[in-house]
């Protein structure tokens, strides 16, 4: 996909790898970008800088996501590439709360699907559409250290798949975005040894490597080089991958004490 004229939906747009996007795209010639976060105050900063539209929106709330997509539909025009980006991060294993549980599954993973629920049925009408999914390394590896956070990646990346496998040859377009390391505001709350082994990237090389992609249209993005790698030893010999990360879990709890 060429992002040149093209009206882009961004969740998650006032910070981190969403703003990035927003500034990225904007520089590609888009025609309109929408920044939605429910921090209404940052995405407003990121729209002004880019003369793009913010609404606030709590991806969170089924309700907000309808209304994010049928505002932009009816107002600005037909949605070309809805990315949702906006995620969540914590540590903590089986004792986490279900509360906690429940609210990693409606953004990190719901949050995909109640947008796909309205966006596919129309991007098929018109023939085409692109959805860009930010999911991390940790839903094709784990990430030591976060259950909540490993467990939804892994969902959002398979919802992905499906989308993908099951629409793609009527014309919708899926790209899933798996990072390491971003230099972001998620990973202030979270020892960043779990993250930093193969080098914290910023979240604007994250996006070059993005735009190459979509316009390849590519469905799997490794700004990390090195997962690809991962991925392929953990398929190859399951038993010896799980043996190497408990062995890098007890380092990390090493240095930690």
């Amino acid at each position: 996909m060429d992002l040149k004229d093209k009206i882009i939906v961004i969740t998650g747009g006032a910070s981190g790898i969403g703003a990035a996007m927003a500034r990225r795209f904007a520089a590609e010639g888009a025609k309109k970008i929408i920044c939605a976060d429910r921090d209404l105050v940052g995405a407003q900063a990121v729209a002004d800088e880019i003369g793009g539209v913010a609404i606030k929106t709590d991806v969170s709330l089924a309700e907000d996501i309808r209304n994010l997509i049928e505002t932009v539909e009816s107002d600005i025009g037909p949605i070309d590439l809805f990315v949702s980006n906006a995620g969540i991060i914590t540590s903590g294993g089986v004792e986490v709360d279900d509360a906690v549980w429940q609210n990693f599954w409606e953004i990190n993973v719901l949050s995909h699907i109640q947008a796909a629920r309205i966006l596919v049925p129309k991007m098929l009408a018109r023939g085409g559409g692109y959805l860009l999914n930010t999911a991390s390394a940790a839903g094709l590896l784990a990430q030591i250290g976060s259950a909540p956070y490993s467990v939804t990646k892994h969902a959002a990346v398979s919802f992905a798949e499906w989308l993908a496998i099951t629409h793609g040859a009527e014309g919708l377009k899926v790209s899933v975005l798996c990072p390491q390391g971003v230099d972001t505001p998620m990973i202030a709350g979270v020892d960043t040894a779990t993250v930093a082994k193969d080098g914290i990237m910023s979240a604007e090389r994250v996006v070059d490597i993005c735009v190459e992609a979509i316009g390849d249209e590519r469905f799997l993005i490794l700004p990390h080089s090195e997962v690809s790698e991962y991925v392929r030893q953990k398929g190859a010999d399951p038993e010896r991958w799980i043996s190497g990360m408990q062995r890098w879990q007890a380092m990390l709890a090493d240095q930690a004490s």
